[in-house]
């Protein structure tokens, strides 16, 4: 486990009446209104005046995936109704090769009534396709994994022919409403082009032609990218503490006109919180490659909380990217991303970001506090609710510049140190380091001597960590046992701290 301190989900939680959620879109998508966040200053606009906002060449990045219907029912003989949500794909494994999958694919699904399907049992309708009868049929490949294998009687025709025929666009749970036909326009960016996702990037909803045509004659350069949205972004963070939440894994794919516009020295704005994480998992990947020149692009949720040394600058990372792509004569990137951004991230790509109005105690609510830094993220949500904006998917959208943020130390002392022990140790728990009692005066920390039993001898690979962690202990605990000695710690305000502190840092 990474050094991230506890994040309390509870701290990030509002009120939002329900009247205040969109069921359904604007008439114009532009007509929604924007609030621009900059510094701590809040002003408000329509989104069609966005171009104005701006000061040409900069760089928006948009997620171009495109929802599909991935909403699939049968009816058995017996009259039970089954549903097959795809999830993910498991063969082909990428999204965009079975969305071109001919004649049978395998998904991993959430299966509605599941128990009615019985083991051996096919579950088979009919489909008009071009004026032809199609006949798809759904095998229950594994029930535990809830893996289904579909096949079809055309098997010239492409898997997402199949879906537009027969599936179900996919609306967000909290709409409390059945999927409309307008759904499948409306619920779709305008400058949706792969099919895979199963919910919409949202923040791109509010853009028109007119809108991208301004952007364009002022001198905005977009770049498309591709982050196929899960539906694992409406899983709500559940655990007291946020840290301990399992991030959602995604796949994503950039150019390498993408990554080139990295390295420009131009101002970078991402269109919503997929394009975002798309582009800080890209910085990621470049460090992976700084160490190792054949690394996967697959970044874990904790990766960038982990202790790493001199961190290069985006250019850099972005030129190593560069590099792997030219190496291994690729246009274009593939990669997974399970990059989870919380309050203390460090952002290394992105100056802007346009997004929605989130959820309370969400992940991605959890984003723009980590964006916008401290408290900002009520002044900002306080203001939404104040003047009127409608939250959620269909709702009306911000513009928010970075705020000051306080990273993560890795380097000092008290990290250090408990780092050290983290290494000669064995499953030492967070709650092992708690503050002392004068924590706000001294900045020390106490060991709880509960927990300190844990530490046992590694293997020789271990030894100097183990040392280093003793001699450093050595040091502390007569510092700690002067410190003692000249102020008597008081109670700690929310945190039981030991009784008797055997470590002071």
């Amino acid at each position: 486990m990474p050094l991230i301190p506890t994040i309390h989900i509870q701290d990030y939680d509002y009120e939002l009446p329900d009247e205040r959620i969109a069921k359904y879109p604007l008439a114009e998508r532009d007509a929604s209104k924007l609030l621009v966040w900059k510094q701590g200053n809040i002003s408000h606009r329509q989104f069609r005046q966005l171009p104005e906002l701006l000061q040409g060449g900069e760089v928006l990045f948009f997620n171009n995936t495109k929802v599909i219907p991935a909403r699939l029912f049968f009816r058995k003989e017996g009259g039970s109704l089954i549903e097959t949500f795809l999830l993910s794909p498991v063969t082909p494994a990428l999204v965009e090769q079975a969305m071109q999958a001919t004649g049978t694919t395998t998904w991993s699904c959430a299966v509605g009534n599941l128990k009615r399907w019985k083991d051996g049992q096919v579950l088979r309708r009919t489909l008009e396709i071009d004026g032809r009868e199609v006949l798809l049929r759904a095998h229950l490949a594994d029930r535990q994994q809830q893996e289904v294998r579909y096949e079809w009687s055309e098997p010239h025709l492409p898997f997402v022919k199949i879906i537009e025929a027969g599936g179900v666009v996919p609306i967000p749970p909290y709409l409390n409403r059945q999927t409309e036909d307008a759904d499948r326009r409306t619920y779709q960016t305008v400058y949706s082009k792969r099919e895979g996702a199963v919910a919409a990037p949202t923040a791109g909803l509010h853009f028109t032609t007119s809108v991208l045509d301004a952007c364009s004659e002022k001198g905005i350069r977009m770049e498309e990218l591709t982050l196929h949205v899960s539906a694992g972004t409406f899983k709500p963070v559940t655990a007291d503490n946020a840290v301990d939440h399992e991030m959602h894994v995604e796949q994503v794919a950039v150019s390498l006109k993408n990554v080139e516009a990295l390295t420009e020295r131009r101002r970078i704005i991402a269109v919503g919180t997929t394009s975002m994480r798309t582009l800080e998992s890209l910085y990621w990947f470049g460090v992976r490659l700084r160490s190792d020149p054949n690394a996967a692009f697959d970044i874990g949720q904790y990766e960038p909380y982990r202790q790493h040394r001199d961190l290069p600058d985006l250019k850099t990372a972005a030129q190593y990217v560069l590099d792997f792509m030219t190496r291994n004569s690729l246009t274009e990137l593939h990669g997974h991303t399970q990059i989870y951004i919380v309050p203390g991230y460090r952002f290394r790509v992105c100056d802007a970001l346009i997004t929605n109005f989130h959820q309370p105690c969400s992940t991605l609510l959890l984003l723009v506090s980590a964006f916008t830094g401290g408290d900002a993220w009520r002044d900002i949500y306080d203001a939404a609710l104040g003047n009127g904006y409608r939250f959620l998917s269909y709702g009306d959208s911000s513009m928010l510049w970075r705020g000051v943020t306080t990273p993560f130390s890795h380097s000092s002392s008290v990290h250090g140190f408990k780092h050290a022990i983290l290494l000669a140790g064995k499953g030492l728990r967070q709650d092992t380091f708690v503050p002392c009692s004068n924590w706000r005066k001294f900045g020390c920390l106490a060991i709880n001597p509960g927990t300190v039993m844990e530490i046992k001898l590694k293997p020789a690979k271990r030894m100097l960590a183990i040392s280093t962690a003793f001699l450093l202990g050595c040091v502390l605990v007569a510092a700690g046992v002067l410190w003692a000695y000249r102020a008597k710690p008081t109670q700690t305000t929310g945190v039981t701290a030991p009784s008797k502190p055997i470590v002071m840092l």
